[in-house]
């Protein structure tokens, strides 16, 4: 029993250090010096056309310049297309795009009188595009959220790559504005910033990434799936379901565009949730992609997404036998568990406690955010069970 219990404790650990630390440090030393391909276009080359694809739900805060950044984009205007669906919204966003849409004629929109959240939306213009006969295999669909800004030339870096036959998809590089010593902001930046240069160097290294960054990314036209009505993370299903069919993803550090970061642990937590149950859909859907574990795009599937979303799994089976084998008399274990006591505990009250006196000491803020976005994997995992039959929310609160 005891040898049992061991392998458990050691098995939790090991996937918990191989996708935080050991996975990203393999990358770094496969990416080295490794470089994207020149194989790109250029300026006066025979350009694709590029569709964005936008989804709104009650955006009259940001949509105004969103809809700047991407009308002052360095592409040629007459390349360049935006759809955008309006989820029913209920504040002035509607009237603000309609003012905006009158006055260039690449813009089309659509405020739908139903809502059906994002998947629904992005589903239901790419349908429209289709119909029309106004994409071809050769398009580029821009897939972007409104509280994302691009700089001027995001939409060229993102798209030269396409020169490549096999370049299927390319992920913008997400930088945080906003940032604020209270709250979660740093933590989630520092997340996030992680992310990105860990996307980049399975793009360099395998030529597959576990899914890009839903705020701002660019597909071939005829690589793009329908997303089922009921799923919640649609960038992570359309990008699997591309990678079926083969070709590479990349992420392009220069293309750059901007996000305010959140610092309200109560609305990230929420949002994290959410997601979890989604992470938990798309592992249903592709867990036939796992095996054999050592293909380029499995390896990065469990490296980098499976092993984390068990990781609220592998943090209670660690604790747990740790604890009993510490009872049983084990030195090395009563240690363990009381360093796991001392992280999963001790580390966020302090944290409270300091924030109650308005002191934040960034180390110890990461440790409170690790835990409590680990507490929201593992509602999310419980929300996915109990069934998920809306895509349908209200996202955080823009600022």
């Amino acid at each position: 029993m005891q040898l049992i219990l061991q392998a458990i404790f050691f098995i939790s650990v090991f996937g918990l250090l191989h996708s935080y630390l050991f996975y990203p440090l393999l990358l770094k030393w496969l990416a080295g010096e490794k470089q994207l391909s020149t194989d790109q276009y250029r300026r006066d080359d025979q350009l694709p056309k590029v569709t964005v694809v936008m989804s709104l739900y009650n955006e009259e805060q940001v949509i105004e310049e969103k809809l700047s950044t991407l009308l002052q984009q360095d592409y040629p205007v007459h390349l360049l297309e935006i759809y955008i669906g309006s989820d029913q919204s209920s504040d002035r966003t509607n009237a603000k795009v309609q003012a905006i849409a009158a006055q260039h004629s690449n813009i089309k929109f659509f405020p739908f009188e139903q809502r059906q959240g994002k998947p629904g939306v992005i589903n239901a213009l790419v349908e429209n595009l289709q119909r029309e006969n106004r994409l071809t295999a050769e398009d580029i669909l821009l897939f972007t959220d409104a509280n994302v800004m691009l700089k001027s030339d995001t939409v060229w870096n993102l798209v030269r790559h396409f020169k490549q036959a096999e370049t299927i998809l390319v992920d913008a590089n997400m930088v945080n504005t906003g940032l604020l010593k209270a709250g979660i902001s740093y933590s989630e930046h520092q997340y996030i910033s992680s992310e990105v240069i860990l996307k980049h160097r399975e793009g360099l290294v395998f030529g597959k990434m576990a899914g890009p960054f839903g705020g701002c990314y660019a597909l071939r036209a005829n690589y793009y799936h329908f997303v089922p009505p009921n799923f919640l993370v649609d960038d992570f299903y359309i990008a699997m379901k591309a990678f079926e069919q083969g070709g590479n993803a990349i992420n392009d550090l220069q293309a750059i565009c901007y996000e305010s970061v959140s610092h309200d642990i109560r609305e990230e937590y929420r949002r994290k949730a959410r997601i979890s149950a989604g992470n938990f859909q798309n592992l249903n859907s592709f867990a036939y992609l796992l095996f054999p574990p050592y293909t380029k795009l499995s390896f990065t599937f469990i490296s980098h997404k499976v092993l984390r979303w068990l990781g609220p799994f592998f943090i209670i089976f660690a604790f747990l036998t740790s604890g009993i084998l510490g009872l049983l008399g084990s030195l090395f274990f009563q240690f363990m568990f009381g360093l796991q006591l001392l992280v999963l505990v001790f580390i966020p009250l302090l944290d409270k406690l300091l924030a109650y006196f308005q002191l934040n000491f960034i180390p110890i803020r990461n440790v409170h955010y690790f835990i409590i976005m680990n507490v929201a994997l593992l509602e999310g995992f419980f929300k996915y069970l109990r069934g998920i039959k809306s895509n349908v929310w209200t996202p955080p609160k823009r600022t």
